[in-house]
């Protein structure tokens, strides 16, 4: 995707230079041209190429354009024939339908009305001895079995998962200091968990697809049947696990028979269900490229528990964060390599501003800090020690078996800056001078 962006902001680039007038030379033109542009406009222009290209991408995203009678292939939805609908949730040990155990039946399911219920589910022996437990969830016609009803639509999920409990984490620096062959054996062996919430989603919105342009996230969800002479597509059900927090899961023995399970449902707009799947098909991608349960668990903190639109005016302030500083970078580096003379500069002040610099990247470090916090800091680190080079005068000549530091000499001025600089510096400090 970036290549393509590249690719685009080059065509821009070239049909711009291409309406300079023809009847320069090829020399006058490549001068002007170049002290016209610089790299700081060019990268400001790809910025700006980018911005455009990602709302772009973002309002199609959002805005699914309806279907128009007589002008291609509709799809209409189920439920714009508003029927009676039946919700029934069922346990099960395998994620079929060859054994289930009802959990809640909710006659006259409106699509439109969210609740929450809170049930207790119980555990078969075999989920009690760290075992697993599946649930069906099922939305079909009322008074019609499910298993019966051609026009039912279900979702499978897992209501126990395996991890490592808080003991066997507390406990696991002690064990491997102690046993460092077996602790794998004996600290990381899972231990089945319960799911306290299962949260249910569904597009109550009555939308009218185009056959044509049927986005690829929403084909994978749809099923389709034919009535008379349309089309229609059955409503989109999903499972939230966005919601499916690490601090929500209980740990399951063997003297437990039975658990409570929170069910909440929630009806979504078009554009919600499809942000969400979006989410959700990201957060279990992070798990092939080697995220933890734990950082999955704080990626997914950030999307469920902050305001969306929050969220986003948060990325566009960091976008700008990053020109900025990258503009304050330039402006820095620009100013020092003009700087001929140390006349007025505190060589004190730069030395230690390097030193406190490489602290703080370091104890940024030890924190683990994000990469968005530690990359401009080590930036800042490089620049700084370009600048205890130029205001020391440290000059470094390669030659073919050695490198030979050579420092320069100061001329009367600096001296004075010099002598100035270690008065300050003393009267600031309270140190007396020597």
């Amino acid at each position: 995707m970036s290549t393509i962006r590249f690719c685009r902001f080059l065509i821009i680039f070239t049909f711009h230079t291409s309406m300079f007038p023809s009847c320069y030379s090829k020399p006058t033109i490549s001068k002007d041209l170049f002290k016209r542009t610089s790299l700081t406009k060019i990268l400001l222009g790809v910025f700006v190429v980018y911005m455009s290209h990602t709302c772009w991408v973002i309002y199609g995203f959002v805005y699914t354009k309806p279907c128009e009678r007589g002008k291609g292939d509709c799809i209409s939805s189920y439920l714009a024939e508003r029927p009676r609908l039946q919700l029934s949730i069922f346990s099960s040990l395998r994620p079929d339908d060859s054994e289930l155990n009802l959990i809640i039946q909710i006659d006259d399911f409106d699509i439109h009305s969210n609740f929450e219920r809170v049930v207790n589910v119980s555990l078969p022996l075999a989920t009690r001895n760290n075992g697993t437990l599946h649930t069906l969830v099922y939305v079909h016609k009322f008074g019609v079995s499910p298993l019966q009803d051609n026009r039912q639509v279900h979702h499978v999920a897992q209501l126990s998962t395996y991890m490592l409990s808080k003991g066997n984490l507390s406990s696991a620096k002690k064990v491997l200091k102690k046993h460092a062959v077996t602790a794998p054996r004996v600290v990381d062996r899972p231990i089945s968990h319960w799911r306290s919430r299962l949260t249910l989603n569904m597009m109550s919105e009555d939308f009218t697809f185009n056959r044509g342009t049927l986005p690829s996230d929403v084909r994978r969800y749809m099923r389709v049947f034919q009535d008379e002479n349309r089309m229609v597509y059955l409503p989109f059900l999903h499972i939230d696990e966005l919601s499916v927090r690490v601090k929500d899961m209980m740990e399951i023995n063997g003297s437990t028979t039975k658990l409570p399970l929170t069910i909440s449902y929630e009806g979504l707009s078009l554009r919600q269900f499809r942000f969400w799947i979006h989410m959700q098909d990201v957060m279990f991608s992070l798990k092939h490229f080697g995220f933890t349960e734990v950082n999955i668990d704080e990626i997914k903190g950030v999307l469920v528990d902050n305001n969306l639109y929050l969220l986003a005016l948060t990325t566009l302030v960091t976008a700008f964060h990053f020109i900025f500083e990258f503009l304050a970078f330039k402006n820095d580096i620009s100013f020092w390599r003009k700087k001929k003379n140390m006349v007025g500069m505190s060589r004190k002040a730069v030395l230690w501003r390097c030193f406190s610099t490489i602290v703080i990247f370091l104890k940024m470090l030890e924190e683990r800090s994000s990469l968005l916090v530690l990359i401009p800091v080590g930036i800042g680190i490089i620049i700084e020690v370009w600048k205890v080079k130029k205001v020391s005068k440290i000059q470094l000549q390669w030659r073919t078996s050695r490198s030979i530091v050579h420092v320069g000499k100061f001329d009367e001025s600096e001296r004075k800056t010099t002598q100035h600089d270690t008065q300050w510096i003393h009267i600031l400090s309270g140190i007396p001078e020597v």
